[in-house]
């Protein structure tokens, strides 16, 4: 716990560079022990992919619902005959930052407490699809994105739960700390003859008050959920090799592998 808090007082203060990205080698796998790196989550995992496309929502989660908006994505995305547009994830704590892969620019801040559901899709397991409130209202919002493997798709999908769960832990640390500070006011200010001041001190705020803008609601009764088709990464344990930046220069050809794949599903259910 001391190393968590420790982390996430730094975190708080200054945010590391992130230095470990995913999915920029077409031959590149994931450590065994990534999921149990925390200072690594905390500095901010990195994947890059390829935009699909976003489709509105009525559920903030759900594995049906998500299958669904994903096949409406992904059957806009293949009638647009474009090529998908390349960007690059950072997970954190913090969030999802989603930024334009080729010029670094932002795309979209992504707030952890707007996010309640993540998924690595069954039936196209290489897409990774997440549910999130707009940051202009109240609406629900499914974006999908490519990977180039499956194993890329769940490894998001766990990263995004991950960085939930320490968010969670770093809310209640600094819950903690302010019980603390408040405790401190209160003993000094007694000690100091001045209980009266000390009593109106103390008395609790509702906490309602105090929370920060947005959906940290979930912190305490979480909405957020995650949904993996399969085991996780780590049962297969390997070494993560060199990272290529271009390679999806070579994987360019993976739309037309993605396209042929839905054509062959759609056959599949007119049978």
């Amino acid at each position: 716990m001391d190393a968590l808090k420790s982390a996430g007082r730094a975190i708080i203060k200054s945010p590391g560079v992130p230095r470990h990205t995913w999915g920029t080698s077409k031959h590149e796998k994931l450590p065994e022990n990534w999921t149990d790196t925390k200072e690594t989550l905390l500095e901010g995992m990195v994947f890059n992919v390829k935009y699909l496309g976003m489709t509105l929502v009525g559920q903030p989660k759900g594995e049906d619902m998500a299958s669904a908006a994903i096949r409406r994505i992904v059957a806009t995305a293949r009638a647009g005959a474009k090529k998908f547009r390349k960007v690059t994830l950072t997970v954190s704590p913090k969030g999802i930052v989603i930024t334009d892969t080729e010029t670094t620019d932002l795309i979209e801040n992504v707030s952890i407490y707007r996010i309640s559901y993540c998924t690595a899709d069954k039936t196209q397991d290489k897409v990774f699809a997440y549910v999130s409130q707009s940051q202009f209202n109240e609406t629900l919002e499914c974006h999908a994105f490519l990977c180039q493997k499956k194993k890329i798709a769940q490894a998001v999908t766990l990263t995004v739960a991950q960085a939930f769960k320490v968010a969670l832990d770093l809310w209640e640390i600094a819950q903690e700390d302010k019980s603390k500070k408040a405790r401190t006011c209160c003993t000094c200010a007694a000690s100091n003859g001045q209980t009266e001041a000390a009593d109106a001190q103390c008395v609790p705020a509702d906490p309602e008050t105090h929370k920060p803008s947005g959906m940290e609601e979930k912190l305490r009764r979480p909405l957020f959920s995650a949904s993996l088709s399969s085991p996780s990464p780590r049962s297969n344990p390997t070494r993560r090799r060199p990272i290529k930046h271009d390679s999806w220069d070579v994987e360019d050809g993976l739309e037309d592998a993605f396209s042929s794949n839905m054509e062959t599903e759609e056959t599949d259910t007119g049978k």
